[in-house]
């Protein structure tokens, strides 16, 4: 799997022969200027809730693509009020196959408003895996003890995708807990440095993972990573 990291909690990742893009809030991030949406492929979208930091570009990307949106029942109803009904809803504790896996909605802990003010259901986090292996998109959420649930849904995680930027999310060191619960020593970090309440000191997150024999990949934007 190649994963590329377009900022703030947006990556895209090639797996199976298709690209999958989650959480696309590319434009209106300053720290990532260099990034053109125009030129991101996309087979479908993922969206974990409704915030605005999370799903800025997904319409424009959707739109362009013609991708699928894979997201939960509220956020797909407010995008077919947008015109954009080619789609797959879930709802916690789903899961589906698809033409390059199967994908489990699993919890998350945050809140989802859309941003017209419209409910975004509840948060969740992704479930991904196929011949190529198997990965956790947290999206935004706090410690919980259900994430300890995860290696009983999954084939083994070969890495996963933790918030680490604190105030709205965890911390790295809720992280570095989450890390155990979910039985994954690879942990990639987003939801860090884009605004002034998450900004961290990297070199110190980074040891706090090594010094548990665990590796916390904090990619430059518009770094790519192959595992």
């Amino acid at each position: 799997m190649r994963i590329t990291y377009y900022g703030h909690s947006a990556f895209g990742i090639a797996t199976a022969g298709k690209y999958l893009i989650f959480d696309p809030f590319i434009t209106p991030n300053g720290l990532a200027q260099t990034i053109d949406i125009n030129t991101i492929p996309a087979d479908y979208v993922l969206v974990s809730h409704g915030h605005g930091d999370h799903l800025a570009d997904a319409e424009a990307i959707l739109n362009r693509t013609g991708a699928t949106l894979l997201a939960n029942y509220e956020i797909v109803s407010w995008y077919e009020q947008k015109g954009i009904n080619k789609n797959h809803p879930f709802n916690h504790g789903g899961k589906a196959n698809f033409d390059f896996g199967t994908i489990k909605l699993v919890n998350a802990i945050h809140s989802s408003t859309l941003p017209d003010g419209s409910n975004g259901g509840n948060p969740t986090g992704f479930l991904v895996w196929n011949d190529e292996g198997s990965f956790y998109f947290a999206g935004d959420t706090a410690l919980t003890m259900d994430m300890k649930l995860i290696p009983m849904f999954c084939p083994k995680l070969n890495f996963a995708i933790l918030p680490i930027g604190d105030n709205f999310t965890m911390g790295y060191e809720d992280a570095l807990i989450a890390s155990d619960f979910i039985e994954c020593d690879t942990i990639i970090g987003c939801h860090f440095d884009t605004f002034g309440y998450i900004k961290i000191d990297h070199e110190k997150a980074q040891q706090a993972f090594a010094e548990k024999g665990k590796k916390l990949l904090l990619l430059a934007i518009g770094e790519s990573v192959e595992l």
